[in-house]
């Protein structure tokens, strides 16, 4: 067992994570290059940076969800800040990376960690249930948006039961490498499945904000490729 914990924290780990920095990377270079020809096609090529702000902060703190579908706002809220907060500022990962990288940063006390950390195992199966109960949600809804939010728990649940190991039913050793193993699945999932937009999702708001400008005399164009020239649309 602690052969293949070795192979998990040192040579998979690696692999993974350089897939996943490479993923991304790529991922975010093909975005910039939409950016660039949604720019150079853009009949109004002007960005307006607070309205780009405004769009990037409204998916990242919901609000609007929260006053329309208060519940699933909230648990996405949390799901995303746990998830997020706790892989980067646990402790032990610190602790772990932190030699690798040749320098160290502040951890999250560990009654705050073990509280996100909860927070993320429930926010993930309350997405589960809630886009299973939502009529209009399941329409939408794909076999990665069931799953993704059950695979990234894993590692969550494995991880706290690897930090209060009186609640461990299951041998240590073997908690352990499934928090590992799972934790690595995570990051090779992260730049291929639905994961990337926690580092792609400000450069699709730009993407987006330059997309929808349209030249002046648009309106007219729409309107006479609806036969409707000269009516009010």
């Amino acid at each position: 067992m602690e052969a293949w914990l070795a192979w998990a924290r040192g040579p998979m780990f690696w692999a993974a994570l350089t897939f996943m920095i490479l993923g991304l990377a790529r991922r975010l270079a093909i975005t910039i290059w939409e950016i660039a020809r949604a720019w150079l096609r853009a009949g109004d090529k002007e960005v307006v940076s607070r309205r780009l702000l405004a769009a990037t902060l409204k998916w990242l703190i919901p609000t609007d969800r929260l006053g329309n579908r208060p519940l699933f706002g909230l648990t996405t809220l949390v799901f995303h800040v746990s998830v997020i907060l706790v892989p980067l500022f646990l402790a032990g990962h610190i602790a772990l990376w932190g030699p690798a990288v040749g320098f160290a940063w502040p951890a999250l006390p560990n009654s705050l960690a073990t509280l996100l950390t909860v927070a993320a195992i429930v926010t993930a199966l309350a997405l589960v249930i809630e886009r299973m109960a939502s009529p209009d949600a399941r329409v939408l809804s794909r076999f990665q948006d069931y799953a993704l939010p059950l695979v990234v728990a894993v590692p969550f649940i494995s991880g706290l039961l690897v930090m209060h190991p009186r609640l461990n039913p299951f041998a240590y050793e073997a908690t352990l490498l499934t928090h590992v193993m799972s934790a690595n699945l995570v990051l090779v999932l992260a730049p291929i499945t639905k994961l990337s937009h926690m580092v792609l999702l400000p450069a699709t708001q730009l993407v987006s904000e330059l997309a929808w400008h349209f030249p002046p005399d648009a309106g007219s164009k729409v309107g006479v490729a609806l036969g409707k020239e000269g009516e009010p649309i």
